[in-house]
């Protein structure tokens, strides 16, 4: 096997997201970091276990992109909610308990909400398609059979991984691809796989602890999320 034969292999396309750079327009189908805009009628802001106000992360519409995990096939708006508690809990490998997760698969009878937190700088958040998206060396997402044949191709030509093969880790906003880990990959088993990606944003003024990100895993027979985390 070649070395294009390996990139081939290994490249994924994925959904990544550019934060402002546009007018918000407040419409369906416009993301957003650091707000949630859309709900159904008889829901508010979550609360988390200690009766807290939970913090508004992410609104994130699947709907029409062109690009979309098969275990997220169906849901067409994913919002996310936050407990402030969670920076207490970072030991944990499963962070899903501090986090509230609402799926919608229709857009119908969804109504305008504004939830913000001063926590996260609110911009509208833009999709873009990659095709060149790579997993990370240690523990990202590589076959074993693949990493023999890179590690058979750097002791025989002197090739090197992210020389030669691995085109781009995108660590921000994304669905689908890779997760773009900081330390040594995780895995919650072949039950969820990896969906989407929440990372720090600069220009939002969201530090994950020290630049790091969120990962969000999904289980869609169980219709069930883990959510791990890692930093530098």
């Amino acid at each position: 096997m070649t070395v294009n034969d390996v990139k081939e292999k290994l490249s994924k396309k994925a959904i990544i997201f550019k934060t402002g750079g546009k007018r918000p327009t407040n419409e369906l189908l416009e993301s957003w970091i650091g707000s949630v805009r859309w709900q159904h009628k008889n829901e508010s802001l979550p609360t988390d276990n200690r009766e807290n106000n939970m913090i508004p992360i992410a609104t994130i519409f699947l709907k029409n992109l062109p690009l979309l995990p098969v275990e997220l096939a169906g849901i067409e708006l994913v919002t996310i909610f936050m407990s402030e508690d969670v920076w207490d809990n970072l030991i944990s490998e499963d962070l899903s308990p501090w986090f509230c997760i609402r799926t919608y698969r229709s857009l119908d009878k969804l109504v305008h909400c504004n939830y913000q937190t001063d926590m996260i700088k609110p911009f509208p958040l833009t999709p873009h398609l990659v095709e060149n998206d790579f997993p990370c060396w240690d523990g990202g997402g590589i076959p074993e059979e693949i990493e023999d044949i890179i590690l058979q191709l750097e002791a025989a030509e002197g090739i090197d991984y992210f020389d030669d093969i691995c085109e781009e880790i995108y660590a921000r906003h994304k669905v689908g691809g890779y997760p773009a880990f900081c330390q040594s990959g995780f895995s919650f088993g072949n039950e969820y796989e990896f969906v989407m990606q929440i990372s720090s944003d600069e220009k939002a003024l969201f530090n994950i602890v020290d630049s790091g990100n969120f990962y969000f895993f999904y289980n869609s027979q169980k219709s069930d999320w883990k959510v791990y985390c890692d930093f530098y």
